[in-house]
């Protein structure tokens, strides 16, 4: 704004005006702004307090990053209501020991989880002593339903919803109310539409599917949003016109036709879904290669399209891997330029088959990437190719990708105080590895800011300290922890935990 005094604007915004913009991933590498309006996101809160209802004894925890459509929920909808709202402190969403003891302090009632952080907290030794939440609301990710048996083990007086919609249609636009008995499927059902909110799910020729039959997911109602900012080409192409628009429901007769001009618009998901049995709705993921990593909404193409930037690379296909109960990984494959293979042509063809770039330039890409892109965009590994393969037509087959190495272990000292041999042994359960040298690094093994949340809850319990999430960001090696850890003990005069001075451990 200018220094000097500006007046007020001259009008008050309508319901069809934008509210807010937010940027959601690119296949061409540009991020794309979602255009949302003020009548869909007030919908959305309305639907919202109709179907949970706070009341005044309710107090909402606000940790969801501004960045990411739930925390328009988090913060308007106990605004709106008179309730409280309490805010978490800055990455406080990350570290699920800290969210345990700010619920138990400020008596949070409610409160929302992607699942693979609902993992995490769920692990956090005081999580079922959070006696205060009456809901948690899930999104983000499809929710598994072992994770959903799992709440309700830990959690079995609280209410636990699992909610489902992009950034483009104001939030969320289906629910489902969990239940402590498992249900058939793999993953908890996104159930049935919000309040003005039109489903509709539909073949490559735009017919409805019948149920139990795969469909694409198009949106419909007051909650889909205007467009793509300066994106017409794009918004063509997802904001579709409604071929059902003048009969109720997509119905062949002509009764009840509509008027509303939200309803002519289809918002094209590229979800798949089918109806069950019930009548609910079930996610069964993207139709193109958009995937979603830790709640993270990701283009796989935006990362392929900057890493081939880089002047050291000629091709490349990044896909999102879960390999042996591993924890799902971004794995980027990668052809070198033809200048890089012939500055490597001493490297024999059988050692360029070791699944990793020269090590040279892993930290070169990492970097590329880091200074264009998040860093839940960057690829956990880097895996060379002679070529991408090849399907008959031409595209890449990317079920003849080779699997990724497990990250090794570098060969300096092993473990070797109890304090470093007990971390030792948390780290290898997380990360799944068989062998840990004191000089690792955690992230370079594979680590990320979710699998280090679940060391430091077993950290916590293992020595019995209130350990700070951020110091495995800064000592990630086991030695530098077990000096910090020791430290804390020296510093509270207490010996090495008892129960870890006994533990036998086998390394």
């Amino acid at each position: 704004l200018p220094h000097s005094s500006t007046p007020p604007l001259s009008h008050s915004p309508t319901p069809e005006n934008a509210l807010y913009i937010l940027y959601t991933s690119g296949s061409t590498g540009r991020p794309k702004g979602v255009i949302n309006t003020h009548r869909g996101v007030v919908n959305r809160l309305c639907w919202m307090q109709d179907t949970y209802t706070l009341t005044p004894t309710d107090r909402v925890l606000q940790k969801t990053p501004l960045s990411f459509d739930v925390s328009a929920w988090e913060v308007f909808w106990p605004l709106m209501t008179g309730v409280t709202l309490v805010l978490a402190r800055p990455e406080g969403h990350k570290d699920s020991a800290y969210l345990v003891n700010l619920i138990q302090q400020a008596q949070i009632t409610t409160l929302h989880f992607v699942p693979s952080m609902l993992a995490a907290f769920l692990e956090a030794p005081d999580a079922s002593q959070c006696t205060s939440l009456k809901r948690v609301i899930c999104s983000g990710e499809a929710l598994p339903t072992d994770l959903q048996t799992r709440f309700f083990q830990t959690l079995p007086n609280v209410e636990l919803h699992n909610l489902y919609g992009p950034t483009e249609a104001a939030i969320d636009v289906t629910a489902w109310s969990c239940q402590p008995a498992p249900e058939s499927s793999a993953t908890v059902p996104i159930g049935h539409p919000i309040a003005n909110t039109q489903i509709h799910l539909l073949d490559s020729q735009n017919r409805r599917v019948p149920p139990g039959i795969p469909g694409e997911l198009h949106i419909g109602g007051v909650g889909v949003a205007r467009g793509y900012l300066n994106r017409p080409d794009l918004t063509a192409e997802k904001f579709v016109p409604n071929p059902f628009v003048g009969k109720a429901d997509g119905s062949t007769n002509n009764e009840q036709r509509t008027t509303n001009n939200e309803e002519h618009i289809l918002y094209k998901t590229g979800d798949r879904a089918r109806y069950l049995p019930n009548g609910a709705l079930e996610f069964l993921g993207r139709i193109d290669h958009q995937v979603k990593l830790r709640g993270f909404r990701i283009e796989l193409g935006e990362i392929e399209a900057i890493l081939t930037q880089h002047p050291d690379i000629s091709q490349c296909i990044v896909v999102l891997r879960e390999d042996n109960g591993q924890e799902p990984q971004l794995i980027a494959y990668v052809v070198e330029s033809e200048v890089r293979s012939q500055e490597s042509e001493d490297v024999t063809n059988q050692e360029r088959r070791t699944n990793n770039p020269q090590p040279t330039t892993i930290p070169a890409l990492k970097t590329h990437l880091s200074n264009h892109l998040p860093a839940h965009m960057v690829p956990t590994q880097f895996i060379t190719l002679d070529a991408l393969p090849l399907l008959p037509n031409g595209k890449v087959n990317r079920k003849a990708l080779p699997a990724p190495n497990r990250p090794k272990s570098t060969p300096t000292r092993s473990p070797q105080t109890v304090t470093e041999l007990e971390i030792a042994a948390i780290w290898r359960e997380v990360l799944r590895l068989e062998a840990i040298n004191a000089e690792d690094n955690f992230f370079e093994l594979g680590g990320n800011s979710l699998s280090a949340t679940r060391v430091n809850t077993r950290l916590r319990k293992a020595f019995e300290l209130d350990i700070p999430l951020w110091v495995m960001f800064e000592r990630p090696t086991i030695a530098e922890l077990a000096i910090h850890i020791d430290a804390m003990q020296m510093t509270l005069n207490q010996p090495v935990s008892a129960a870890v001075g006994r533990k036998e451990i086998e390394l």
